[in-house]
C-alpha cells in the first residue's frame, strides 16, 4: 500500500490544482473524483498502477470499457494511513459527518419540494402535525447528476412599476430581479452573471424542527438538512463580492453545526466569522408552559464576510433609555472650564419644578413625592432624561477613562487633591471610545458629556449605545400584515433586515443584496425603500401573501414596515420571472391530487411527456398492484421516478420544438445570459 501511495503522490504532482507548495490538497482531490474530472480521470489513465488499482474493465457491446471506481479511491485517499503526517489531512478531518462521511467530502445535492400550505403557517404545532400534507424531498449522489445544474431557461418574464404589470423587453443593469423557481438549481442560473456581485446575503432558512425523516417542509433528517444548506451556501459563498457578507438567522436547534458548517465554507483562508448575534423575537407573556425550563424566547443570526481584510465595518448605534450616571449638570457652560459649576441634575430638577431642596437627598426625595405623588421616581426620571437631551453639551458624568496613557493617570491623581477644580488635558493623550475623550478631568476622573451619546436616529433626537451582538430592540409584535401580506409564522420584522442592510451598506452605497429564501418578500421590501437593487428567490407561490405582492404594494407607496422613519413614497419597479418547468410541472400536478384514479390520469401525461430515471422499467408498472398502495406512498413512487435533472428545461435546450420557447423568450434568454452586471 506504501507503494502505491509514494506512486499517485509522485503521479499527483503533475496537476497543479491538487498539488502546491510541495503538499497534496486531498479535499481538492476528492472534490475532482466526485465530479468524474476528465484531466483527473486521464491522469490516471496514464498511469498503469493507478488504471490497474482504481478502475473496472467491461465489455459492452462486445467494445473493452473502463470505469472508474470513484468510490474505491476516495476511500483510499481518506483512509488514516494515508499522508499520516500531514497537518492538512488531520485538519480536514475535524468537521462534521452525516452518516459516517465527511461532509465535506460528499458530493451529495438535496433537493426540496415544500408543501404550500405548511411554508405559509410557518413552523409546527401539534394542530399541524395532525395534517396530511406531503413535502417531498430527494438526495441525489454525484452519479445521478449529469444536467443538474446547468443554466436553465428564464420565462414568463414581467415587469412591475408604479403604473402597473408590463411584458418585458430588455434587461438593464440595475434590474431588481425576483426568480421562481427552486433556489438551488436558479443559484446555479445566476452564477455566471452575478459571481462575485452580491454585497449582502440575508437568508431565513428551514429551521429543521422535526426528528427524523420530515413529513413537513420544516422537519429534516439532521444529516440531510446540513447536506442540504451546504449545498446552497457554496453557491452563496460564490455570488458574494470580496467585501460582501452573509447573514443567516436560526433558532437553536441547527445553530451549532450550522456554525461549523459554514468554518468550512467561509474561513478556509482566513478567519471570516465576525459574530453570533442573539434576537429577542418574543415575550414569555402568553406561553403554555409545557416543558420544565426557560422560555424560548431567542434566535440567533450568523454573520460571516466573504474576505475580513476587505470588510468596511460600520458602526452603528441603536437608542437607549437615559443613563442615570450621567447625573451633573455645568450650569455655568458659556463660563470658561476652569470657572464650570457643577450640580446635581436632580437638584436642577426639583428646582425648576418648585421642590424645595433638602438638607439631605432623602429629605429633597420626600418633597417631591409629597407634589408629585406616589410616581414621583418616575416623573423625576422622565424630566431629566428630558433635560439631558435638551441640554446634552451641559449634562455629564465623571468616570473612570477607557486606558488612560502614563500622562493622564499623572494629571487624574494631581485633580484628586483638588477638589471641585477642573483641569484641561489633551484629548489625544487619552485613548478612549467610552466618551470621556472630552478634554477635562475632575476629582480624579474625567468628564463625560452626555452629548456623546446623542444622535438623530430616524428624525429623532434620542440617546444611543453602540449596537452589540444582542438585539433585544426589535419588535415582533405587529408584523403579521407589515408589506400587505398576512403570514401567521416565520415573518420577520422590516427593521430587523434594515439594520442587517444598514451594518454592511452606507445609506447611497450600491451593491446587490440576496435572498434565496425570499418567502413572503421582506428582505426584498426592505432593500427597496433603502433604494438597494435585489433578488429573490422562491419556489413557492403563496397567492396573496407572495412576494411578488408584496413588492407591488411597496411600489404603489406601502405605508407599514419601516415606511415612515425612510420617508417612503414609493415608486421603483422590479423584474420577474420563473424557471421553465418541465418535469417540476408533473411534481406539483403529483402532490396536487386528492385520489388514486387521478393520479393515473397525471401518471398517463407523464409517459407522454416527462423524462423519467433511467433506471426505472415501465414496463413493470401494474395499476393493479399500484393501486393497493396508499396514496401517500403512490405520489411518492411516481415524484421519484421522475428524473431530476429535468426538472426545469435547459438554456442548451432552448431551440428544442419539444418545449415550444417562445422567441421573446429565447432573446430575452440571450440577453440575460450574455450580459454581466
Amino acid at each position: 500500500m506504501q507503494n502505491l501511495m509514494n506512486d499517485l503522490t509522485k503521479l499527483f504532482q503533475k496537476d497543479e490544482r491538487i498539488f502546491a507548495d510541495g503538499k497534496l490538497l486531498k479535499n481538492k482531490l476528492t472534490e475532482l473524483a466526485l465530479k468524474l474530472d476528465q484531466p483527473l480521470i486521464e491522469l490516471f489513465l496514464s498511469d498503469n498502477k493507478a488504471r490497474e488499482h482504481f478502475f473496472i474493465e467491461k465489455t459492452v457491446t462486445k467494445d473493452r470499457v473502463l470505469i472508474f471506481d470513484k468510490d474505491k479511491f476516495i476511500a483510499f485517499v481518506n483512509n488514516k494511513e494515508f499522508l499520516p503526517d500531514s497537518f492538512t489531512s488531520f485538519k480536514n478531518k475535524i468537521g462534521l459527518m452525516t452518516n459516517g462521511d465527511y461532509l465535506k467530502e460528499k458530493g451529495d445535492v438535496v433537493l426540496a419540494w415544500a408543501y404550500k400550505d405548511c411554508v405559509i403557517e410557518g413552523g409546527q404545532d401539534k394542530e399541524d402535525q395532525k395534517r396530511d400534507e406531503i413535502f417531498y424531498n430527494e438526495t441525489l449522489s454525484p452519479d445521478e447528476i449529469d444536467r443538474l445544474f446547468e443554466p436553465k431557461v428564464l420565462t414568463n418574464f414581467k415587469k412591475y412599476d408604479s403604473k402597473g404589470e408590463h411584458e418585458f423587453t430588455e434587461f438593464s443593469a440595475n434590474d431588481n430581479l425576483i426568480i421562481r423557481g427552486n433556489n438551488l438549481l436558479a443559484l446555479h442560473c445566476l452564477k455566471q452573471k452575478f459571481r462575485g456581485q452580491v454585497k449582502l446575503i440575508y437568508i431565513d432558512p428551514p429551521y429543521n424542527m422535526g426528528g427524523d425523516g420530515f413529513g413537513y417542509n420544516d422537519k429534516f433528517n439532521h444529516s440531510t438538512w446540513l447536506t442540504f444548506m451546504k449545498n446552497r451556501l457554496e453557491i452563496a459563498h460564490e455570488l458574494l463580492s470580496t467585501d460582501g457578507a452573509i447573514f443567516i438567522q436560526i433558532d437553536y436547534h441547527e445553530i451549532a453545526y450550522l456554525k461549523v458548517l459554514m468554518d468550512e465554507i467561509f474561513c478556509k483562508n482566513e478567519n471570516n466569522f465576525i459574530q453570533l448575534i442573539s434576537v429577542k423575537t418574543s415575550s414569555p407573556a402568553g406561553f403554555k408552559t409545557v416543558n420544565p425550563g426557560p422560555i424560548d424566547v431567542t434566535e440567533y443570526i450568523l454573520f460571516y464576510t466573504k474576505a475580513r481584510s476587505n470588510f468596511n465595518f460600520r458602526k452603528c448605534y441603536v437608542p437607549v433609555d437615559y443613563d442615570e450616571n450621567y447625573d451633573l449638570a455645568i450650569t455655568n457652560k458659556e463660563e470658561r472650564p476652569e470657572k464650570w459649576k457643577l450640580r446635581s441634575l436632580r437638584d436642577v430638577i426639583y428646582e425648576q419644578n418648585g421642590i424645595t431642596i433638602g438638607e439631605t437627598p432623602q429629605q429633597s426625595a420626600k418633597n417631591a413625592k409629597s407634589k408629585w405623588g406616589d410616581h414621583w421616581e418616575i416623573i423625576r426620571r422622565q424630566l431629566m432624561a428630558k433635560y439631558a437631551l435638551e441640554n446634552a453639551d451641559k449634562v455629564v458624568s465623571i468616570r473612570d477613562p477607557h486606558k488612560p496613557t502614563a500622562k493622564l493617570r499623572e494629571l487624574l491623581e494631581e485633580s484628586k487633591k483638588h477638589k471641585n477644580k477642573i483641569f484641561i488635558h489633551s484629548k489625544e493623550s487619552n485613548n478612549s471610545s467610552d466618551g470621556t475623550e472630552s478634554g477635562y478631568v475632575l476629582n480624579g476622573g474625567a468628564l463625560a458629556f452626555y452629548s456623546n451619546k446623542v444622535r438623530i436616529i430616524d428624525g429623532c433626537r434620542t440617546a444611543t449605545e453602540l449596537l452589540t451582538d444582542c438585539w433585544l430592540d426589535i419588535s415582533w409584535d405587529g408584523i403579521a400584515k407589515e408589506g400587505g401580506v398576512k403570514l401567521k409564522n416565520g415573518k420577520k420584522p422590516e427593521r430587523l433586515i434594515r439594520r442587517i442592510i444598514e451594518i454592511v451598506m452606507e445609506e447611497k452605497q450600491k451593491g446587490i443584496v440576496m435572498d434565496f429564501f425570499c418567502g413572503s418578500g421582506t428582505t426584498c421590501a426592505v432593500a427597496h425603500k433603502l433604494g438597494k437593487q435585489y433578488i429573490g428567490i422562491e419556489q413557492l407561490d403563496y397567492s396573496d401573501n407572495d412576494s411578488r405582492n408584496r413588492l407591488i404594494n411597496v411600489i404603489n407607496k406601502d405605508s407599514s414596515g419601516i415606511s415612515k422613519t425612510v420617508n417612503w413614497d414609493g415608486g421603483g419597479s422590479f423584474v420577474y420571472a420563473e424557471l421553465m418547468e418541465w418535469n417540476e410541472q408533473y411534481m406539483t400536478e403529483i402532490k396536487g391530487v386528492d385520489s388514486s384514479r387521478r393520479l393515473l390520469n397525471v401518471y398517463e401525461k407523464m409517459k407522454k411527456e416527462a423524462f423519467f430515471r433511467y433506471d426505472v422499467d415501465l414496463s413493470k408498472f401494474e395499476e393493479k398492484e399500484f393501486e393497493k398502495l396508499p396514496l401517500k406512498e403512490q405520489k411518492q413512487v411516481l415524484c421519484e421516478c421522475l428524473d431530476k435533472n429535468h426538472l426545469y428545461v435547459n438554456l442548451s435546450e432552448i431551440d428544442d420544438a419539444t418545449y415550444k420557447v417562445s422567441a421573446d423568450d429565447k432573446k430575452l434568454n440571450t440577453e440575460f445570459y450574455k450580459t454581466v452586471v
